[in-house]
C-alpha cells in the first residue's frame, strides 16, 4: 500500500509510437514519460485464525519462531501463507515451559523471555536466565541492557538484575506498559493516567500525571507517542513535557496498541491499523484483506521486516516483498490461469467459503465477452511485446470462447453474453435471457449489450493489428460478422426474438431522444464511430465508412461525441423517464465503453482532421476521470501521444493493487484522516481517492470512491486479468513501462 519512490526515465528523443497504424508510421510524438521498472516494496498478509480465546502479546525470535500470549497459555503459528491462513495453537515446544503459570514474555537480544508467578526466565543462554521475583500477579515485562528487567502487577514495579541490586516501589495508577530507552538506560512507564521514568543506575522513579485516559505508547527517537481513546500526543523524553496537540484526524481515533516498526509508528484501534507515512498520511489495514480481525490487542516488529499485527480473532503479519510490476504481473498471470478460466472465459470465482479460494466455483456474467476481451487484449499486448507462447495460447484459449459466443446462437452475428453446459443456468432468477441451444447440451445468454460489444471490437482490433498468424484473420472475421449485424439491422443488435437488445442500441432515433447532456448521447455515439472505424479499416468495405459518415454528417454523431464531458449532467425536468434514469447519477461503466472504445476511434481515424478531435475529445474526457487516479484510462490515453496522461498514478494504481483480491468487507467512512466533500453528480465522496488496497476489490467499472463494502465478506476472488494486466501489458506495449530493470 506503500509509497514508495517513483522511477522514471523521461525520453526526450523524438518517439514514434509503437501503437501508430501503418498509415501514421511516419507520424513524430512528442516525448512521453517512460516508467522505469525496478523493485519496490510489495505488501500482503499471512493470517492466523483462533477463536475463542484472548489475546495480550506477540513477539517473533531470531529464529523467526512467532509466538502469542493468551488466556490459553503459549500458542504458536501452524501453516499459513498468502491466502491460505494457518492458525494458532498451544506451544508444546518446551514441556516444562508448558507446566509454568506465564502471564507475559518479550525479546531480549532477539530470544524468547518470559515472566511466571516466580522468576523471569528463557531457553536460551543455555536456560541460564532466571531471576526471582516476588509480585506474584506480575504481567507486564521489559528488558533493558545486561540481562536487566523491569515488571510489574499493574501497581507495582519491580527491577531484576543479574549484577545489580533488586528494586521495588509502587505507582500509584494502573501500570499498562513499559518501554525501555538504550540510549538514555531509562524504563517508561505507562499508566492509564500517568507517564513515569525509572533510571536503572540510580534507582529513580519520577511521576508525571496526565489529563488524559491513556491506551499505550512507544519510543522513536527522543519522543514518547502516547495513545488515548481520542487520537495521541507526543511527549519531549528529555522534559517530559507535551509537544503540540492531540493528534486525532487517523482512520481510527481508539488507539489500543502504539508500536515502532521498522522506525516507522504504527497504531493500532478497535477498526484495524495504520502506519504513519512520511507524509503525513496513513497507510490503513483494515478487514480480512489484512486481518483476522478488527479489534488490535499488539503490534510488534518481526526480524524479517514483516509487522505482527495480534487481533481478537488471530494473528495478522504483514509481510513487504520486494518485486517489480512484472514480477506481480507474473503472479496474476497465475491467479488467473489457476482459478478463473471458465470455457475459455475470463471469470469470477464465486461461493468462496470465508474466502478460501479452493472452495469456490467459476460462474456465469452478463459481461463474460466484456471481461473476456479485456483480459485478451492484454494478453495480445503481452504476446506482442515478450512473443511468449504461453500468450498466445492463452490467446487461443479466449479467442475460441469469444468465436463461440457467435456460433452458439442461431441469429446471424450477434454475440451471446454467455454460455454454460444444460442443465446448470440459473433460469429459476434469469429466464427471459437464458435459451436453449440448437445443441442439447448447451444453453446461451441472450440479451447482450454495447459494453459487450465495444469490448469485442476492441480486443479484434487489437488482435488484427498485432497478430502475424491465423488469429489475425479470425479476428478481422468477427469485427466483421458483429458489425455487419449492426448495419443490417439499422443499427441496433437484434436478439433472438426479433427486437434490439435494451442496450443495443445506436440507431440516431434512439440517440438523439436522449437531451445533450445525458451520457447515453455522447457513449453510444463515440462507440460506433470508433466501431465502424475499426471494420473499415481493416476490411476495407465501404458501407462502414458511408454509414459512419452518414451518422457524423446527417445525425450530428460527431457533435454527440464531441460533448464536453465537463457537461455531461442530469437531464432536465421535461425529459423522458428514460433520459432521467440514465443521468441520474455518474455511469462509470460508461467511462469503460469510452476508454476501450478510444482505441479505435483514435487509431482508425478515417483522417487526420477528425484524429485532432478524437485526441482533444479524449484528452477532456481524460482530465475529468484524473481524481480516480484510474491506471487503465491514465495509460490508454497514452495512445493518443499526449505528454502528460498521469503516468504516476498509473504506476501508483497498478503498485497499489492488493495481491489478495478476494471481495472482502471494507469500511472507511469513519476515517477522520480523510477529507469527504459536499454530494455530487459523480458521487465523488473525499478530495482524494484511496489507495486500491484501502477499498473494495472492483473492476474499471467501478466508482473508485466509494468507500465501503459490506456483505458476502470473502464470498468471492475477482481475475485479475481485466483488472491489471490490460493497464500492465498496454502499458508495455505503448513503450511507457519498461521491461523489468532489477
Amino acid at each position: 500500500m506503500r509509497k514508495v519512490n517513483q522511477y522514471y526515465v523521461w525520453v526526450f528523443s523524438l518517439l514514434v509510437l509503437s501503437c501508430a497504424s501503418p498509415k501514421e508510421e511516419k507520424e513524430v510524438v512528442s516525448s512521453m514519460p517512460v516508467y522505469k521498472d525496478v523493485p519496490y516494496i510489495q505488501d500482503y498478509s499471512i493470517k492466523y485464525n483462533a477463536s475463542d480465546v484472548d489475546f495480550s502479546e506477540v513477539h517473533m525470535d531470531r529464529n523467526g519462531v512467532i509466538q502469542v500470549h493468551s488466556s490459553e497459555g503459549m500458542l504458536r503459528t501452524h501453516d499459513g501463507q498468502f491466502l491460505y491462513p494457518g492458525i494458532l495453537m498451544k506451544d508444546k515446544t518446551y514441556r516444562p515451559l508448558t507446566d509454568k503459570n506465564i502471564s507475559g514474555f518479550t525479546t531480549y537480544q532477539n530470544q524468547f523471555v518470559y515472566l511466571d508467578d516466580k522468576a523471569v526466565l528463557s531457553n536460551a543462554w543455555a536456560g541460564s536466565l532466571y531471576l526471582s521475583h516476588d509480585l506474584p500477579n506480575a504481567k507486564i515485562l521489559a528488558a533493558g541492557d545486561d540481562f536487566d528487567f523491569l515488571i510489574s502487577d499493574g501497581k507495582s514495579l519491580q527491577f531484576l538484575s543479574k549484577d545489580k541490586a533488586p528494586w521495588k516501589e509502587e505507582i500509584d495508577d494502573q501500570i499498562l506498559e513499559i518501554n525501555y530507552n538504550s540510549a538514555k538506560k531509562t524504563f517508561w512507564v505507562l499508566g492509564a493516567q500517568s507517564i513515569s521514568s525509572f533510571d536503572a543506575t540510580t534507582n529513580t522513579l519520577k511521576t508525571t500525571p496526565q489529563e488524559q485516559k491513556l491506551t499505550s505508547f512507544a519510543l522513536i527517537d527522543d519522543k514518547l507517542v502516547v495513545g488515548t481513546l481520542d487520537g495521541y500526543f507526543e511527549i519531549d523524553s528529555r522534559t517530559v513535557k507535551k509537544i503540540g496537540e492531540v493528534q486525532n484526524k487517523l482512520p481510527a481515533n481508539d488507539i489500543t496498541s502504539v508500536a515502532v516498526v521498522n522506525g516507522q509508528l504504527w497504531f493500532g484501534s478497535s477498526q484495524g491499523a495504520f502506519k504513519l507515512r512520511d507524509d503525513g498520511k496513513f497507510d490503513y489495514y483494515y478487514g480480512k484483506r489484512w486481518l483476522p480481525g478488527n479489534a488490535v490487542k499488539h503490534i510488534a516488529q518481526g526480524i524479517d521486516g514483516s509487522v505482527l499485527i495480534l487481533t481478537d480473532a488471530g494473528l495478522g503479519q504483514i509481510v513487504f516483498e520486494e518485486m517489480t510490476l512484472h514480477d506481480k504481473a507474473q503472479y496474476y498471470e497465475s491467479q488467473v490461469r489457476n482459478r478463473h478460466i471458465r470455457l475459455g472465459f475470463n471469470s469470477t470465482l464465486v461461493d468462496l467459503d470465508h474466502g478460501n479460494i479452493d472452495s469456490g466455483r467459476l460462474s456465469d456474467s452478463d459481461n463474460d465477452g466484456l471481461w473476456t476481451t479485456m483480459y485478451l487484449a492484454g494478453e495480445v499486448f503481452r504476446y506482442s511485446v515478450t512473443k511468449s507462447a504461453d500468450a498466445l495460447q492463452n490467446c487461443r484459449e479466449a479467442m475460441e470462447a469469444m468465436e463461440r459466443l457467435f456460433s452458439i446462437n442461431s441469429v446471424p452475428g450477434f454475440p451471446s453474453r454467455s454460455f454454460e453446459r444444460s442443465g446448470y443456468i440459473d433460469k429459476l432468477h434469469d429466464p427471459d435471457r437464458w435459451q436453449h441451444s440448437e445443441d442439447p447440451e448447451w444453453d446461451w445468454k441472450s440479451t447482450t449489450s454495447s459494453d459487450e460489444a465495444i469490448g469485442h471490437i476492441f480486443a479484434y482490433g487489437v488482435m488484427a493489428e498485432l497478430m502475424d498468424n491465423d488469429l489475425k484473420n479470425r479476428a478481422i472475421t468477427l469485427i466483421d460478422t458483429l458489425m455487419s449485424h449492426i448495419v443490417r439491422n439499422d443499427m441496433y443488435m437484434v436478439d433472438f426474438d426479433g427486437k434490439p437488445t435494451t442496450w443495443g442500441k445506436w440507431n440516431p432515433e434512439y440517440v438523439n431522444a436522449r437531451p445533450k447532456m445525458v451520457g447515453d448521447r455522447k457513449i453510444n455515439s463515440s462507440n460506433i464511430i470508433g466501431m465502424l472505424q475499426t471494420a473499415y479499416h481493416f476490411t476495407g468495405k465501404e458501407k462502414y465508412k458511408e454509414k459512419a459518415f452518414d451518422l457524423m454528417d446527417n445525425h450530428g454523431y460527431l457533435e454527440n461525441l464531441m460533448w464536453p464531458m465537463k457537461d455531461v449532467a442530469p437531464a432536465p425536468d421535461d425529459a423522458d423517464d428514460w433520459s432521467k434514469m440514465l443521468s441520474e447519477s455518474w455511469n462509470h461503466s460508461d467511462d469503460e465503453m469510452y476508454f476501450v472504445g478510444y482505441w479505435g476511434l483514435y487509431k482508425y481515424a478515417f483522417n487526420d482532421t477528425l484524429k485532432t478531435k478524437f485526441k482533444e475529445s479524449i484528452l477532456e474526457h481524460w482530465e475529468v476521470e484524473r481524481p480516480e487516479k484510474e491506471g487503465a484510462w491514465n495509460i490508454m490515453t497514452a495512445l493518443t501521444g499526449a505528454s502528460e496522461f498521469d503516468l504516476g498514478e498509473a504506476i501508483w494504481y497498478l503498485k497499489e493493487h492488493p495481491l489478495d483480491m478476494v471481495t472482502w468487507d471494507i469500511k472507511n467512512s469513519h476515517r477522520k484522516d480523510i477529507e469527504f466533500i459536499a454530494p455530487n453528480f459523480r458521487e465523488q465522496t473525499t478530495k482524494e481517492v484511496l489507495p486500491p488496497d484501502e477499498r473494495r476489490v472492483q473492476r474499471h467499472n467501478g466508482n473508485m470512491f466509494r468507500l465501503d463494502k459490506i456483505g458476502n465478506d470473502g464470498g468471492e476472488e475477482y481475475s485479475a486479468g481485466d483488472i491489471w494486466l490490460l493497464p500492465y501489458w498496454m502499458g508495455r506495449y505503448l513503450g511507457v513501462i519498461s521491461a523489468p530493470n532489477k
